[in-house]
């Protein structure tokens, strides 16, 4: 159990853990140290199904057997389409083992994005997850000359499937079985023939203002910066996580699967992305790293269960509360915490606090890991006070994850933290945008020089887009992308992620995009948290057939002014919400408006509602 006043169990580990110096490597070097443990689990059907190191690499072998047998040749690209399963990790440390480049493809992506995709990395293997997934392959695949099979994971419904360049895993591992009795040792040398300034992976950008870049990473990079991991925060073969971000995504890529290869934790992965909440509870995983919408809604379930409590259980959450309130405060400002509060947590978190941590699935976790975008300072107090560290870290693909992070010996919500010892980062002095320079940083972007060489100067700094501060003891914040900053029609520099960010605080509100620049006055497009407001509807007796007509009812709209009323007054006037609309649609992962991490693109959201956005300025 974590406590706060004392974070000895949570310290950078400078010492090497496996040796090597490439993916396949690591892997090869883990199942030896390894074997018997249990790496993996993953829920199917009701049950848990665990995965020893031995398990996952009998299973590599033959799937990289299998690859070879295709003629599958080192240098060459293999594209993975699923959504976060364990069949992905294997896939893709299969392509690393036989020396090919492993590259992923969101499940959610169209056939035409899978055939630019494709192309543009030339891929010769395609394995997808289902028969969705195929569907779109097939769509595509007289526009691939290079791509010679799709290998599928779940045959379900395509066991008549006659098509010779489609191929289950199943059928590919017993190809893999054959071609490595045929060729004894050989699977192995070509593992050891990776060389670490080899391209390992492919990770391609959100595309959202323009086509996706497929980012570069060599075996070098990646082990590096796995390794500079550990010396941010340690993990071990005690640790257990949860893996449920999309694998193609470099948070999930580096801070899961890799990060968990080199150091032992247990790769828990959900059902589903609907299950997090149910499978989070199941797991209780030690470390919990996830994105700002996740701890968004982690928090807005307590606070409708909390409404939903007798008036002398909420008198305990908020006596219990301002017990580790004053703990964190006391954290916070570097100070020791008295043995009489130190008594009072004791029992504020045996009365309350260890409950509301396990009604999240959080009750077991050393700390907590916040990325991939900002987070509101609240939220991060928020469950520094129910006993539990957040730490924040920021980074992104092009820098192989996170560049920065929060140490756990000195907490600043809002910070980013330090520079991670494992690269520089400075802000540019004229722009005050945050560079980065250090092996962690890609190589480029594939197939277009001209994009690289703006991205990355002659010396190295990669030039991130996000303008920053740096305050006296070396932490960084992020104020905002550079492009997002908005100056209003009156000369106002406006940084809009401030105000989202008190918006998301709202139970009520999953995301918002403030809009202003060149216009006389903010407004905001907002999206509201479907099944908390359906909630409060029905509490409430308002009338709705379906999700549009719920954010048109009047009640609705003024529950969400006084969200906006409450977060306008921690702001001057001019950096006011004026007006604001509901998003209509119930958005999800697959819709064009949302990213993979679910959040708003603000430039398409603006795009597709400009006449909504114009009509609150009229």
């Amino acid at each position: 159990m974590s406590n706060l006043w004392d974070l000895s169990h949570i310290q950078p580990m400078h010492a090497s853990v496996l040796p090597g110096e490439t993916l396949p490597a690591l892997f090869w070097a883990g199942v030896r140290q390894r074997g018997p443990q249990v790496w993996m689990r993953q829920k199917k059907l009701g049950i848990w199904r665990s995965w020893t190191w031995d398990q996952t690499a009998e299973a590599v072998r033959e799937i990289a057997g299998g690859l070879c047998a295709l003629g599958f040749a080192p240098g060459e690209c293999a594209s993975i389409q699923s959504n976060t399963v364990i069949e992905w990790v294997l896939a893709d440390l299969a392509v690393l083992a036989c020396g090919g480049v492993s590259n992923g493809i969101y499940p959610t992506d169209a056939a035409s994005q899978v055939h630019y995709l494709c192309a543009d990395s030339r891929t010769t293997v395609l394995l997808v997850e289902n028969d969705e997934q195929l569907d779109k392959a097939l769509a595509v695949r007289a526009q691939l000359p290079l791509l010679r099979k799709i290998i599928v994971f779940d045959m379900k419904g395509l066991h008549s499937l006659g098509d010779p360049g489609v191929l289950s895993l199943d059928a590919l591992r017993a190809l893999g079985r054959d071609w490595n009795q045929a060729h004894p040792g050989e699977l192995m040398r070509r593992s050891e023939a990776c060389q670490p300034h080899d391209l390992a992976i492919l990770v391609y950008t959100s595309g959202t203002t323009g086509k996706p870049k497929g980012a570069m990473h060599t075996h070098a990079g990646l082990v590096y910066t796995v390794r500079g991991y550990n010396t941010l925060i340690a993990r071990s073969d005690q640790d257990e996580a949860m893996c449920f971000l999309p694998l193609c995504h470099i948070a999930e890529r580096m801070g899961g699967e890799y990060f968990s290869l080199y150091t032992g934790c247990k790769l828990n992965f959900v059902e589903n992305p609907d299950t997090v909440p149910e499978n989070v509870r199941e797991i209780a995983p030690t470390i919990v790293t996830a994105v700002p919408r996740v701890w968004e809604k982690f928090y807005s379930g307590v606070m409708i269960a909390l409404k939903e409590s007798t008036p002398l259980q909420q008198a305990a959450y908020r006596w219990a509360m301002g017990v580790g309130t004053r703990i964190a405060e006391h954290v916070l400002a570097g100070e020791a915490v008295g043995a009489g509060l130190k008594a009072q947590f004791w029992l504020a978190r045996r009365l309350v606090l260890d409950n509301v941590r396990k009604l999240i699935g959080i009750h077991r976790a050393r700390f907590l890991v916040t990325g991939a975008a900002p987070i509101s300072p609240e939220l991060v107090q928020w469950y520094l006070a129910l006993g539990v560290p957040m730490l924040e870290v920021w980074g992104m693909t092009e820098t192989c994850g996170a560049a920065t992070g929060v140490p756990v010996s000195r907490i600043k919500p809002g910070s980013i933290g330090p520079a991670a010892s494992f690269n520089e980062v400075r802000l540019d002095p004229q722009t005050g945008e945050i560079l980065v320079r250090g092996p962690n940083v890609f190589k480029g972007y594939l197939n277009l020089p001209e994009k690289t060489a703006e991205t990355i100067d002659p010396e190295g700094w990669l030039h991130t887009g996000d303008v920053g501060t740096q305050d006296a003891d070396g932490f960084f914040r992020i104020v905002d992308r550079m492009k997002d900053i908005i100056i209003t029609a009156g000369g106002k520099n406006i940084t809009p992620s401030e105000l989202e960010n008190a918006l998301k605080f709202s139970p009520y509100i999953t995301d918002a995009v403030v809009i202003g620049d060149a216009r006389p006055y903010l407004t905001a497009i907002v999206m509201v948290d479907h099944e908390n407001v359906e909630k409060y509807a029905q509490d409430h007796d308002v009338p709705f057939s379906n999700y549009a007509s719920l954010t048109r009812t009047p009640e609705v709209q003024a529950l969400i002014q006084a969200e906006i009323d409450r977060v306008n007054a921690q702001f001057a006037r001019v950096e006011q919400i004026k007006k604001f609309f509901l998003l209509d649609t119930q958005l999800s992962a697959e819709d064009e408006e949302l990213t993979p991490t679910m959040k708003l693109k603000r430039r398409l959201v603006q795009q597709k509602y400009a006449e909504q956005v114009d009509a609150m300025y009229r």
